[in-house]
């Protein structure tokens, strides 16, 4: 089946994350600013690094830039945790992992607007990245600290783990 990604629906929310209606993922991406929910979960080690991934460069945002350890779309009929283990066990295959809440915020970029469920979870065993993106490691807290405004990773990252760790 030839299946056309821009089709994907995905639900539209208000701002406390009450579904009000549905588009399709090429609408939510047009520049409509329709809002729609994404879970982002950060994967630390027991040693306090952060595991970061690398967006592959023929990504139509934010190519070859380093980025949250998963990020994905809610899919219209799923619910956050629904998507959040679905993203993880697809981008990372972790499928026991013990999310913690960290906040929720509307971020929106010139693209798009996006209400982010993010969570944090500490794992140590096995990572494997999918072929959807260009792999990824773990990253010290200072050296992170000591790249961000480089264009080393996303806009979107860098706003958000101030949210997230202490810089």
């Amino acid at each position: 089946m030839n299946y056309d990604n821009n089709q994907e629906m995905f639900p539209l929310v208000d701002e406390q994350g009450n579904i009000i209606g549905a588009a399709t993922r090429g609408e939510c991406h047009n520049g409509s600013k329709l809002l729609h929910p994404v879970i982002h979960l950060h994967v630390f080690n027991s040693k306090g690094e952060l595991y970061l991934q690398k967006r592959p460069e023929w990504k139509d945002i934010q190519p070859g830039k380093w980025d949250t350890s998963v990020g994905g779309h809610v899919d219209l009929g799923e619910n956050v945790e629904m998507a959040l283990k679905r993203e993880v066990r697809e981008e990372l295959g972790i499928t026991d992992f013990v999310p913690e809440t960290i906040i929720r915020y509307v971020f929106e970029s010139a693209r798009e607007k996006e209400l982010v469920f993010v969570y944090k979870t500490v794992y140590d065993g096995e990572i494997q990245p999918s072929n959807e993106l260009d792999g990824g490691r773990f990253w010290g807290i200072d050296e992170i600290k000591e790249s961000i405004g480089k264009e080393v990773f996303t806009p979107n990252f860098e706003e958000e783990i101030e949210k997230v760790i202490e810089l």
